[in-house]
């Protein structure tokens, strides 16, 4: 969750014990490690939903559903609203890699990453972005799911981005489709990020390299700038002036 100046964004929300096939009321998949750090009940209504791609520990159906409302908007990848109940929204809108769109003060571009967009097997038209999201003097990087990527080059400015969102985990074997941490360091640098908010680690059994080395790579390889690395831990807040 992103609060900029009153405007609130849900990046990728999955609040499901199991992400999976969803039979009625019963999810065929893969469980959580450890439960989410707050409940939908308890959270601000989210202005907007953020979605990068249609994989379920990214897209998860149960939680969409129950943060419908009219007042929300969704953003999502080319060839993903078919997912939603789109009408239970506000306004749900696909952007392509380097489509630009506003929502309310929010000014989003989406880019291209180095991933996939298929949920199943066969719907490889679906397609999946990272996002550059403007707000007043504010920038925020939304990575998505990637491996290395020479992409983040293109959103450096004369500025800072205050604020990169980015994957470190499932990299072993996985390494053709998710960035090392170390590598996530890089491409934050090359975008010119600020800080650093490391996701897409510790919360599902996706890969095999033990859950707490993501956070101590990304951390070792920060080196002396480690105050970088903004949240390390499930639950804690971030706050920039």
């Amino acid at each position: 969750m992103i609060g900029i100046d009153g405007f609130n964004i849900l990046t990728d929300p999955v609040f499901s014990a199991r992400i999976g096939i969803n039979l009625g009321p019963v999810t065929l998949g893969i469980k959580r490690l450890i439960e989410a750090a707050i409940r939908i009940p308890e959270l601000p209504k989210p202005d907007l939903i953020l979605l990068s791609h249609a994989h379920m520990d990214h897209f998860d159906l149960p939680s969409l559903r129950s943060l419908e409302n009219r007042a929300t908007t969704v953003v999502t990848a080319a060839g993903t609203s078919d997912l939603l109940r789109t009408k239970r929204y506000g306004s749900v809108r696909e952007l392509r890699w380097d489509e630009s769109l506003r929502v309310g003060p929010i000014l989003l571009r989406a880019f291209q990453v180095n991933h996939w967009g298929a949920r199943m097997r066969n719907d490889t038209h679906r397609s999946f972005n990272g996002y550059e999201i403007e707000a007043g003097r504010y920038r925020v990087i939304f990575g998505g799911d990637t491996a290395y990527t020479d992409s983040f080059r293109q959103l450096r400015r004369s500025t800072p981005a205050h604020l990169a969102i980015m994957p470190i985990g499932a990299y072993n074997p996985w390494i053709r489709m998710h960035c090392t941490p170390e590598q996530a360091l890089s491409m934050a640098d090359q975008a010119g990020a600020e800080f650093i908010l490391p996701v897409h680690h510790r919360t599902f059994e996706l890969s095999r390299e033990p859950g707490g080395e993501p956070m101590d790579r990304l951390l070792a390889a920060s080196g002396s700038a480690r105050d970088r690395i903004c949240i390390r831990d499930f639950g804690q807040e971030f706050h920039l002036n």
